[in-house]
């Protein structure tokens, strides 16, 4: 089974790397970074570059997508070979995947026209205005489309996906032997339950910057 994880600059780390170290762990998985040309490509702080061992043509039919989001996530929707090999590779997948706004790019190629997905809690209206149906489930999957909320939701879509393929055994025993067991210090991963002038500044921020 061959996983490619598309990188594009300004991509967001994690967003990539976390289902990337759920969904390597798949039994015979061939996980292949992907970007437009093969090389480094930095992430949205500059400060960390993931190397893309192909090009976008050399992977024209991989099994799972994954696209992750990140703030320059709104200039690669409007890249045509990106959003092109979207389409392509789609086509033949068995799982077509997004995590954050990385589901804005699978909307943008028209792929999650009418379906359910989510995203990060920021970006939803504009998931709805690209054609999708958003919700605020942290992952969501619609045939074989598989969209997580936000940066840290990818973790568990990878697991949630894992299970899928490869059985509920399968899936945890990667929860186990990656030790993922979160009990973060603050109950504040949601809007639903952050507090409300942190949630009204972000909301703010995103309106005078939806970059």
């Amino acid at each position: 089974m061959q996983i490619a994880v598309l990188l594009y600059e300004g991509f967001t780390s994690l967003d990539a790397v976390g289902p990337y170290e759920i969904l390597s762990r798949l039994p015979g998985a061939e996980t292949v970074l992907v970007a437009k040309t093969a090389g480094p490509v930095r992430n949205d702080q500059g400060s960390l570059a993931l190397v893309a061992d192909r090009a976008l043509a050399d992977v024209p039919r991989p099994d799972v997508v994954l696209v992750p989001g990140g703030p320059e996530t709104r200039r690669a929707m409007h890249d045509p070979e990106i959003r092109a090999w979207l389409r392509t590779a789609d086509a033949t997948s068995t799982w077509t995947t997004s995590v954050c706004t990385g589901a804005l790019l699978l909307a943008a190629a028209g792929l999650l026209d009418g379906r359910r997905a989510t995203t990060h809690w920021l970006a939803r209206e504009e998931l709805r205005a690209l054609g999708a149906e958003p919700t605020a489930e942290r992952v969501v999957f619609d045939g074989k489309y598989v969209t997580a909320a936000g940066v840290s939701s990818g973790i568990d879509m990878g697991l949630h996906l894992l299970g899928r393929i490869a059985g509920d055994d399968a899936a945890m025993t990667v929860q186990l032997l990656t030790e993922y067991d979160p009990r973060p210090p603050y109950d504040a991963g949601s809007p639903e339950k952050a507090p409300a002038h942190l949630v009204a500044h972000w909301r703010g921020q995103s309106a005078a910057d939806p970059g």
